[in-house]
């Protein structure tokens, strides 16, 4: 009746129009709400028992919900639930959390914790080296209402942390890690960081916070292969205007590909078109921020990366590397138009092609420096 025969489906066809179109908004609405799955308890407790060797059909002596007996009890004014074991991690008589906490801060800080051992607090791990340090920095979070930001700031202002990196040959014979902070940290950044840091020298990074991941570049079939069939994540989509410059912090992440532009290789920093497009937006920088001569423009990225002068050595280096660009990008005018149109950003139609990829390659040596991709 409602697709056969002739007289029915003519008087049908108007409300199917009408169902097919309240369906289309229907769905238009759900794909705007933000969802997210949700846990609450039974209304009665089922009786949870130890599995033998594991197995769900093998139900050994019956258990409750609770902690071992050598740490510090639940609170008795909790419900015997999550709630329970929530407010048992925070209480002033658990320090491990704020200690574990505190710990994991001070590596990402300081390159290394306080106790060596940040996944292990237990009698294999390592012993802390700086005990008290940890015991007050615990209580300090803690009593700052589990203060992240405070934490940091109190980290990096510290004179342990401002020192200096440079090292005498006694001291580091007498602490090769600096696990007496006989100096500043010196380590490598991650690449998220690398990443951050290569956009905002470029004038690219968008600090908005929140919202949803996003996905900047990387090359378009990398998920096909670890993609189920039916699955959102089997082809990658990559995004458009701001949203290929926010903070890596917001870059979605696939767990059996993650993006590639993460992994700190050599390649990566040189070829990505996520940095070479940076690249090129720092040289834009440093033609119309700069200042009038080609070394003021070389000293301005120069310390924009690296935060202090140049020597006479380096400047004379990068001015020689900046004519041997020239050259090349003069007597190759099809290169120089592709390399400053690698990315989406809009390119400063005021600049000259070969002069801004010249620059672009000058941008690229900068944030390529071990000093502009090492802590201190």
């Amino acid at each position: 009746l409602e697709h056969i025969y002739l007289k029915s489906r003519q008087q049908l066809a108007p409300l199917r129009k009408e169902i097919f179109v309240r369906e289309e908004e229907i769905a238009a609405i759900d794909q705007e709400v933000v969802s997210t799955l949700v846990m609450e308890d039974m209304p009665e407790k089922r009786q949870a028992h130890i599995l033998v060797r594991g197995e769900y059909s093998r139900l050994g002596e019956p258990v409750h919900s609770g902690v071992p007996s050598i740490l510090p009890a639940l609170p008795v004014t909790a419900p015997d639930n999550r709630l329970a074991l929530a407010q048992w991690l925070v209480s002033a008589e658990h320090p491990l959390t704020a200690r574990v906490i505190v710990n994991r801060l001070w590596q990402q800080v300081f390159g290394i914790g306080i106790v060596k051992t940040a996944e292990d607090f237990g009698v294999q791990g390592e012993r802390p080296v700086h005990p008290e340090l940890l015991d007050w920095l615990a209580v300090e979070f803690r009593e700052s209402g589990w203060d992240v930001q405070h934490l940091l700031s109190l980290m990096v202002s510290s004179a342990a942390y401002r020192q200096s990196s440079d090292v005498k040959e006694d001291n580091w014979k007498l602490d090769p890690e600096n696990r007496l902070l006989s100096r500043g940290p010196r380590f490598r950044m991650d690449a998220e960081m690398v990443r951050d840091a290569a956009l905002f020298h470029a004038g690219l990074l968008v600090d908005t916070i929140g919202g949803p991941s996003v996905k900047p570049y990387q090359p378009a079939g990398i998920w096909k292969a670890v993609g189920y069939s039916g699955s959102n994540t089997v082809k990658f989509t990559k995004d458009t205007g701001d949203q290929l410059y926010r903070r890596s912090m917001y870059t979605f992440w696939k767990r059996t590909a993650p993006p590639p532009s993460m992994p700190m290789q050599a390649l990566v920093l040189m070829n990505d078109e996520q940095f070479v497009e940076a690249a090129r937006r720092f040289g834009q920088r440093m033609l119309t921020e700069g200042g009038e001569s080609d070394r003021q423009k070389l000293v301005f990225g120069f310390r924009t990366v690296t935060s202090r002068q140049p020597t006479a050595k380096e400047l004379g280096i990068m001015v020689n590397v900046l004519k041997d660009y020239r050259q090349r990008y003069q007597e190759a005018p099809e290169a120089a138009r592709q390399l400053i149109h690698v990315g989406e950003s809009r390119v400063d139609d005021t600049l000259v092609s070969d002069e801004l990829a010249s620059w672009t390659m000058i941008g690229n040596l900068l944030l390529n420096l071990n000093e502009t991709i090492t802590k201190n």
